[in-house]
Formats: C-alpha cells, structure tokens, sequence
C-alpha cells in the first residue's frame, strides 16, 4: 500500500464523518464542496474536511483510492457515501438525515 493511501485509510478511520474537499469546511473552494459542507452543517454533524489542494499526490490519491473521478468525496464511519450528486440526492429524500441517524451521528 502506497504512503498516500495509508494516511487516507488513517483520516478515514479516525474520524466519524470525513469530507475530502476542495478548500476547508469555513472556506470552500469550489461550488460542490461548498454545497455539500452546507448539507453537513445543516444537519448540524461533527465532520473532518480535508483539502485535497493541499497536495496533488492527497487530491490524486483519493481518486484513486475509490475509483471515483471527482471531489468533494463523503465517508461515514469507514465507508464512501458519495460526492455532492449522490449527497444531494440524499439529503433531498431524508436519506442522509437517516443514515446519520443509524450510525448515532446526529447530536
């Protein structure tokens, strides 16, 4: 396992709720990443954001690392959600709210 995707495993696995992101939770940097941060703060959920501009090997990587083309990325306790389409989707339907809720997220 390449180095990269070691410290991704690691952020995965220590945190709750990680958003790999382009920019921060405070300061997004582009519009999907932007509506997707707003999406966890309106269901008011402790999350991670990582951003991927930081490095071309993180933002490459965690391309890589699910086999999914683009960023902003959203993992649940270990496990890859979506990007924003698929978070969207979610949120609009109450799945999102749901799966929060499942895994005892929501405080």
């Amino acid at each position: 396992m390449s180095e990269i995707n070691q410290k991704i495993k690691d952020i995965i696995s220590s945190n709750d709720i990680v958003l790999f992101m382009k920019g921060t939770p405070d300061a997004p940097q582009c519009g999907f990443s932007m509506a997707v941060t707003n999406i966890l703060k309106h269901l008011s959920v402790k999350f991670e954001g990582v951003n991927v501009l930081v490095s071309d090997e993180l933002r490459q990587g965690i391309k890589d690392f699910t086999d999914w083309p683009t960023i902003p990325q959203l993992y649940v306790k270990g496990e890859f959600v979506g990007g924003c389409d698929i978070i969207k989707e979610m949120f609009e339907k109450g799945e999102l709210k749901k799966l929060f809720e499942e895994k005892s997220l929501l405080s």
